[in-house]
């Protein structure tokens, strides 16, 4: 029970190889970010799915990240807005 309550801090596995030999960037960040809602729903019934890969490359995946989740969330909304109509 005490992993629930951890503070974020250094990701001692960054720049670091996963077990296929990867490091996750930019587009894996925002790949990740944006299918987060998908991601989390699945995480909380099995425990071999992770939201987050902690093999990545610092910066530029986090931005990644960052990027997906705000498009996954605020996909559509633009869409939704009606034009207006000519009286003619």
């Amino acid at each position: 029970m005490k992993e629930i309550f951890v503070a974020p801090g250094p990701n001692p596995m960054e720049n670091s190889e996963n077990i296929d030999g990867r490091v996750a960037g930019f587009w894996q960040g925002l790949w990740h970010g944006f299918i987060v809602p998908i991601t989390f729903l699945m995480s909380l019934f099995k425990e071999d799915v992770g939201v987050y890969e902690l093999h990545n490359n610092g910066a530029r995946y986090n931005f990644g990240f960052a990027l997906g989740t705000i498009m996954s969330f605020s996909g559509g909304s633009g869409m939704s807005k009606k034009s207006p109509k000519s009286d003619s």
